[in-house]
Order: structure tokens, then C-alpha cells, then sequence
């Protein structure tokens, strides 16, 4: 029997620090994984989504997977983004990252072009069969082809080096689907969610763990809240699952993604750098407001200090990581993010 990386908890989408002159900060980036690690998470998921894999070439995005392996040096698990232009680059990057002694890689459908279901199994299939690495599956719907429940199953079946799937949908009932279709014929098969709003629901119906953007901003909370679940503390998980869900919807809603989140990052004492995406002089200072909402919203945790003036929202600071905020405070909070994300057009 072959021997499967095992994915399970939590694992970061980690962005990538970038120097004044837009190239990869590899000082930063090295203190961003330590500090990710002493923080708890399980593993760490470079060249994904949040990580802007798509703004870096494909030279950047293998020493990125250099410097993230080096640093990490066995720690932690390792989840490498593999997705290239094209199928015939894609194995390459699989067979690089395995020849780097990874074990496990994430690949989206292919972008740009819709395909249908018969091409994405295709597509997928091809690399299962050429690949020397664990592939997960990545569903992606709001970016790429969608990977619909059928053909997971039917790679699933087919493809031993097929090992995981990645949903970022959070279409809950899919993942039912895809979980009542996948396990009881492979029960090693893992199930991980990308959408940070229900990761307490997407563990409870089954799921092995997440990769969730936030850990890269609040690892203690993410991590606090898997623990929590797993753990069956499920009233004290509600409420962490809920102050999850206003930081999650202030950065992903709030700005571009994933600028909210590397404004976020700052603020938990890095240097991240200007994004690879132009902005707008609007966009900056909408960027330079978010980060002041997020600063309110992160002192509530104790995680970083008040800005200057106070926070209108907060009444004070929790005890500690998994403290309760008091209900006034979070209808506050939901209230002004709602609010705004009207004003945006976005709800």
C-alpha cells in the first residue's frame, strides 16, 4: 500500500512578502513562515489564491516553494501549489516540487477557458496518471472550472496519486455530496475547506481540516477554532466560528483580494510590501481606511494595539485569544461591516 501525505488541520495560504523594488522579500517571508509555525498551524499551502500564485512567473513561484521548504525544514506539512498554463508545465512543476522532497501538491482547473466536465476530468486525469506526487484537487469555482462531484468521484477512483480535494465554494451541501460519493470507497481520501466563514460547519459534516486565508492573519484564532470543534467544545467554537466570520467578511469584502489580507498581516507586525496589482489612488485610501476597521477589529484579540483615536465599535479587550466579545460589540461590528459592504454594491 502506498503511502499517502496525511492533510489534516489547518494549513496557511501564505502571501508572500514583497521588498520596495515588487520583488519576493525572502528575509520576510522566512520570519512570516516561523512565526506561522510558532503560531500552530498544521501546515502551510504556498502558491495558492491568497498567495497572488498567478502574479509571480513560474522561476518565482518555484523558489517560493524553495524558500517555504528550506525554512520550514520538516516542521510542518507542505502543500504546494503546482498549477501552471498548461498540463505538460503543471506535471513539470509536480515533478520539481517532488524531486525538492515535497509530498503533496494543490492544482486548479484550468483558468481563463470554461471547460466543461469531460475536459476538467481530462485535464486531471492526465496529471494523475504522469504525476510522482499526492495531487489535491482544487474547486475553485468563483476563479476556475468548476470540479463537480461526479468527476471527483470518478478521479477519485481511478487515479491512486489523486488524494484530496480542496473546495473554496463553501457550498456546504457539496461537500456532503462530494464526502458521501468519495469516502466509502476511499476512506484516506481527505476533504479540506477554503472558505473560513464555515469552517466549523464544513468540520462537522466531516471535513479533515481547512486552508483558510485568515490563518495567515489570526493563526491562534483559526487554529483555536479547529481545536475547539474537533474537540467536540462546540458552544465556545460558535462563538470563535463567529468573530471569525466579521474579520473574514472585513477583508475579503472590503478591498480587493487579497489586499484586506496583506493589510491585515501588516498590522500583525510584518512588512508585506505593495502589491504586484496597480491600484487607484481611490483604492489605496479605501485600502489605508480598511486597515484602520481591521486594526479595531484585531484589537479586540489583544493581537495588536488600538490605532490612535480609539475604536468606536469596542468596548474593551477580551481576556485572551478564545474570549468572548460582548453581544453589543459584535452587532456593532456586524452592523458597520454590513453596512459599508451596501454602500459597496457587494451585498
Amino acid at each position: 500500500m502506498t503511502s499517502h501525505v496525511c492533510l489534516q488541520g489547518i494549513f496557511t495560504p501564505n502571501l508572500v512578502p514583497l521588498d520596495c523594488r515588487g520583488d519576493i522579500n525572502e528575509p520576510e517571508l522566512r520570519r512570516y513562515i516561523d512565526w506561522l509555525i510558532a503560531k500552530g498551524v498544521h501546515g502551510l499551502y504556498p502558491n495558492g489564491s491568497t498567495g497572488e500564485f498567478t502574479r509571480f512567473t513560474v522561476e518565482e513561484r518555484r523558489r517560493i516553494i524553495e524558500i517555504v521548504s528550506d525554512q520550514t525544514r520538516g516542521r510542518v506539512a507542505i502543500l504546494a501549489g503546482a498549477a501552471e498554463a498548461n498540463v505538460k508545465e503543471t506535471i513539470k512543476a509536480c515533478e520539481y516540487y517532488h524531486q525538492l522532497g515535497r509530498r503533496a501538491v494543490a492544482i486548479v482547473a484550468r483558468l481563463y477557458y470554461k471547460l466543461s466536465p469531460a475536459s476538467v476530468y481530462a485535464y486531471f486525469k492526465e496529471i494523475g496518471r504522469n504525476t510522482p506526487i499526492d495531487v489535491t484537487l482544487y474547486n475553485i469555482p468563483m476563479f476556475a472550472s468548476p470540479i463537480d462531484v461526479p468527476t471527483v468521484r470518478r478521479l477519485a477512483d481511478e487515479c491512486e496519486k489523486v488524494v484530496a480535494i480542496k473546495d473554496s465554494s463553501g457550498d456546504i451541501v457539496n461537500m456532503i455530496r462530494m464526502i458521501q460519493a468519495v469516502r466509502p470507497h476511499r476512506p484516506e481520501f481527505a476533504f479540506l475547506t477554503g472558505w473560513d466563514a464555515a469552517l466549523m460547519p464544513m468540520l462537522l459534516i466531516g471535513c479533515d481540516g481547512g486552508t483558510n486565508a485568515s490563518s495567515g492573519v489570526v493563526p491562534e484564532l483559526t487554529r483555536l477554532l479547529y481545536d475547539l470543534t474537533v474537540s467536540g467544545r462546540l458552544d465556545e467554537a460558535r462563538q470563535v466560528q463567529f468573530d471569525l466570520v466579521t474579520l473574514f467578511d472585513t477583508m475579503i469584502y472590503s478591498a480587493e483580494f487579497p489586499n484586506g489580507f496583506r493589510a491585515a498581516v501588516d498590522l500583525r507586525g510584518f512588512n508585506m510590501g505593495i502589491g504586484r496589482q496597480p491600484q487607484s489612488d481611490e483604492q489605496v485610501t479605501d485600502l489605508a481606511a480598511l486597515s484602520r476597521a481591521l486594526q479595531c477589529l484585531l484589537s479586540q484579540h489583544g493581537f495588536t494595539d488600538e490605532p490612535i483615536g480609539g475604536c468606536s465599535t469596542s468596548s474593551g479587550k477580551p481576556d485572551s485569544v478564545g474570549g468572548e466579545l460582548q453581544t453589543q460589540d459584535v452587532s456593532a461590528i456586524v452592523h458597520t461591516v454590513v453596512a459599508e459592504l451596501k454602500r459597496r454594491g457587494l451585498v
